[in-house]
């Protein structure tokens, strides 16, 4: 228990510090950093051994979040500029040379790589990336310096962080109905709803604080929408996390890391995140798109 709030701790400081430089470069360089250790995780855990594949995908994940908005490198690098580079070959293009170059990989050791090892290669080092890079489109989707992003990112982690920290919480001293026995016994029905209400709770404060001190306020329907849209987005959050608890069992494994003492790895911490960040990103194209 000491270890696990030493290194939560850890975290709400590097929190703090992501916050502080959110205008800045170093916020898409930790999520870049923490892209690639996932990806590396779920490859590793997959047992992936081709060498190409492991280094390839955990670079190529590396670098998509930079990728994510025309503002990400603001104020070093002016948006016009890296407008300019990012927008040099359409982003599938990206993709369909990195996929071509992991089946080739596959061609050259064939003996050892197998067609599942692609395939896990593709969604570790693609789609996971593609979805921590939400939070630069996020931050920046109402343009760069507009507060609401910034909002949105925070919704979207209360989505994942409080739903997990309740429903554990409530699991804990009202849980009896099992949610998913053979999946994860351990979460119960009774803690998934106090895991939702919890978030509620907590989306609803940062709401009111946000309108209160936040240079621009969310409208009365923005404000709803974010909250009607909260209890399936915190569904989601539970969905991700038996998601990554369907993985480690396929791969044998009871963390995807050890990154974290007392908590796992990246995965094991963001796994609920890669599905609240996407949701939470489609409800913000309806009511500010």
């Amino acid at each position: 228990m000491k270890q696990r709030v030493i290194t939560a701790a850890v975290l709400l400081a590097l929190l703090a510090v992501i916050v502080w430089q959110i205008y800045t470069p170093l916020f898409v360089a930790v999520f870049a950093l923490i892209s690639a250790v996932a990806s590396n995780e779920i490859m590793r855990c997959a047992k992936v051994k081709n060498k190409f594949l492991l280094i390839v995908g955990t670079a190529f994940a590396f670098f998509v979040p930079f990728f994510s908005s025309e503002s990400i490198l603001e104020p070093f690098v002016p948006t016009y500029t890296w407008l300019h580079f990012i927008d040099g070959m359409p982003k599938s293009a990206y993709i369909i040379v990195i996929v071509i170059a992991y089946f080739l990989a596959m061609l050259a050791d064939y003996k050892e790589t197998k067609f599942e090892d692609v395939a896990i290669t593709v969604v570790a080092s693609i789609v996971v990336p593609s979805a921590f890079s939400l939070f630069g489109v996020l931050r920046d989707m109402t343009g760069y310096g507009n507060q609401i992003g910034v909002y949105l990112i925070f919704y979207a982690l209360i989505c994942a962080l409080a739903t997990d920290s309740g429903a554990h919480l409530g699991g804990t001293l009202f849980g009896k109905t099992k949610m998913s026995p053979n999946i994860s016994p351990k979460k119960t029905v009774e803690g998934a709803v106090c895991g939702i209400i919890f978030s509620m709770v907590l989306n609803l404060v940062a709401t009111l604080l946000y309108n209160k001190f936040g240079y621009t306020d969310l409208t009365r329907t923005q404000a709803t929408v974010l909250f009607v849209a909260q209890p399936f987005i915190s569904f989601l959050s539970m969905m991700g996390d038996l998601t990554a608890s369907v993985l480690k069992r396929n791969f044998g494994v009871k963390d995807f890391g050890k990154i974290f003492p007392g908590h796992g790895g990246v995965m094991d911490r963001f796994d609920s995140t890669l599905f609240t960040v996407p949701a939470t990103y489609l409800v913000a194209l309806f009511i500010v798109g």
